[in-house]
């Protein structure tokens, strides 16, 4: 009999094969391997082909888990805390308008301590209404306590939803976790993606052990209502957020011995003897990183820095990754209007101690394209500037 914590699907399509898949596919099959109990989903663009891969699977008999379709996301994340709730590993997935409407639910999941996760498939919020992404939408949820994992390619996406289980279980941590997209540029784009055996994730992701569940045996009461003990619940899951840090990177390190694939929670890219650092996040970063590859061979000491963990902030790496640089160019595909980029302001802390110039770019709202031109351009900018004035790239 199959244990009550996971699935042993009838056959995983094409397991430990190379195939090309789109962002939301690779997603889905995270989640297929990681072998989770219960799906509840609702469709939002451009979400929607995770809950596809799902139904396609449920029908064909490919997944024995429990597959939901709910009237609203505020529906499916409320039916993902009662099914995390049992003891059982839980997926869904959303984006833009309809991580808003899940927004309520979200600090209950991590307050709860329920080590479910979230796919976001980033795309900017409304009004006007755009199907295409910026990263307003992920970021609005970094303070409702969600370890919180940014990609940069499909392959990412599907190794991050086995990572993310692995770090969300970790008794040090149990909280929920979310792995990024970006809208179209990942959910409907297909890269040549390896996708790992059943054994291999097996060997990597336990079977989950929730020690506080529903149990009719051992009944408790959850969600209590309290005073000032309130903030100790608070500073609980806020050391589980910095507990992370450390299992993220054994994660990280064990997940690379397995595959070969290294990831970390802070990438440095063509860092070595570089006076100027872009740090961006998603799936620009590729195109930072082709910039940089010019601006190299034409002898410009300029590197990239990629923030990988958005949650819990990486603030030490972060400042030993730009240490010896004279300036930093933060590049942010957000806005909180009347300050500026979000990343620019965890940036800026990591650097409370650094001489040079940080500068905040935004850029790529609503899915603007941002060119290797664009990137040059920031690059040259922030080499002339000497404040730390908000510039739009337009």
């Amino acid at each position: 009999m199959p244990s009550p914590t996971s699935v042993t699907p009838m056959a995983i399509p094409h397991e430990g094969e190379r195939e090309l898949l789109t962002g939301n596919k690779s997603a889905a099959y995270g989640a297929l391997l990681s072998e989770v109990r219960c799906a509840p989903f609702f469709p939002i663009t451009p979400q929607t082909g995770i809950m596809e891969a799902f139904a396609e699977w449920k029908s064909a008999g490919v997944y024995q888990g429990e597959f939901h379709t709910l009237e609203s996301e505020h529906s499916v994340l409320s039916s993902a805390i009662g099914s995390q709730l049992t003891g059982q590993r839980t997926f869904t997935g959303s984006s833009s308008q309809g991580l808003m409407l899940m927004f309520e639910m979200l600090p209950i999941a991590s307050g709860l301590r329920l080590p479910m996760v979230v796919a976001n498939v980033s795309r900017g919020l409304s009004a006007p209404i755009t199907l295409w992404c910026d990263h307003n939408d992920v970021l609005m949820t970094r303070d409702t306590g969600f370890v919180t994992f940014i990609c940069e390619s499909n392959q990412e996406i599907l190794d991050s939803v086995i990572i993310a289980y692995r770090v969300a279980e970790d008794e040090r941590v149990l909280l929920p976790a979310m792995v990024n997209m970006d809208g179209f540029t990942h959910s409907f784009t297909r890269e040549p993606v390896d996708i790992p055996s059943v054994k291999e994730v097996r060997s990597f992701l336990p079977e989950l052990r929730q020690e506080v569940t529903l149990d009719t045996e051992h009944p408790k009461t959850l969600g209590i209502p309290v005073m000032s003990e309130y903030t100790l619940f608070r500073q609980q899951v806020h050391r589980a957020q910095r507990n992370a840090l450390t299992v993220v990177d054994r994660a990280h390190r064990e997940f690379a011995k397995l595959t070969g694939r290294k990831y970390s929670s802070v990438e440095s890219f063509r860092m070595e003897n570089a006076e100027c650092a872009i740090v961006g996040i998603g799936a620009n970063a590729s195109i930072m990183k082709a910039a940089v590859e010019e601006m190299r061979k034409e002898g410009r000491a300029v590197g990239m820095v990629r923030l990988r963990l958005i949650r819990p902030f990486p603030y030490d790496e972060v400042a030993e990754a730009l240490r010896g640089t004279k300036c930093v160019a933060v590049v942010d595909q957000n806005l909180s209007p009347g300050s500026g980029g979000i990343l620019y302001t965890e940036v800026s802390r990591a650097l409370r101690k650094y001489r040079g110039v940080v500068c905040d770019y935004i850029a790529g709202l609503g899915g603007k394209p941002v060119s290797v031109s664009d990137v040059r351009d920031i690059a040259e900018n922030a080499m002339r500037s000497k404040t730390d004035t908000v510039k739009w790239v337009m």
